[in-house]
């Protein structure tokens, strides 16, 4: 029952994470399609702020490959319950970040396509939703060298 647990909170995790991810960018990949009408010249600054979002996904593969090894008969329940609720935390988490930053990019996007030069604080501002799917991935990290 317990490696069973473990592997639901692993789909969870790598799940939420790439849907995460998967949100994210298209929500500013339909932003630069509509400022691409505006500024075509601008794509390298779109392209750089479009793909922030896709970092939730880099976290999951990498929760995956933390939590990898409690893939085992020897893993107790009391681990397989916490690696469970921490991939509920994760999923939450990335799903969140990922959303609040696509947001801020997209907004980034548009101003950029209207002629601001808005490019390098809106890399600056989408750092700050980032900083919480990182922090979700360190507790896994902790967490699963506490457990282990």
């Amino acid at each position: 029952m317990a490696v069973i647990l473990i592997c639901i909170a692993i789909a969870i995790i790598t799940g939420s994470s790439f849907f995460a991810s998967a949100l994210g960018v298209t929500i500013c990949g339909k932003t630069v399609i509509g400022a691409m009408k505006k500024n075509p010249d601008a794509f390298g600054s779109y392209l750089a702020l479009s793909a922030l979002p896709s970092s939730q996904g880099l976290y999951g593969f990498v929760m995956f490959f933390m939590l990898q090894p409690f893939i085992s008969e020897t893993v107790t329940m009391f681990q397989a319950w916490v690696i469970f609720f921490i991939s509920l935390m994760v999923a939450f988490i990335g799903i969140y970040a990922s959303l609040r930053q696509a947001i801020v990019c997209a907004n980034g996007i548009t101003a950029t396509a209207e002629g601001h030069n808005v490019t390098a604080a809106t890399l600056v501002m989408a750092v700050f939703p980032e900083l919480y799917a990182i922090l979700a991935l360190l507790v896994t990290i902790l967490v699963s060298f506490v457990i282990a």
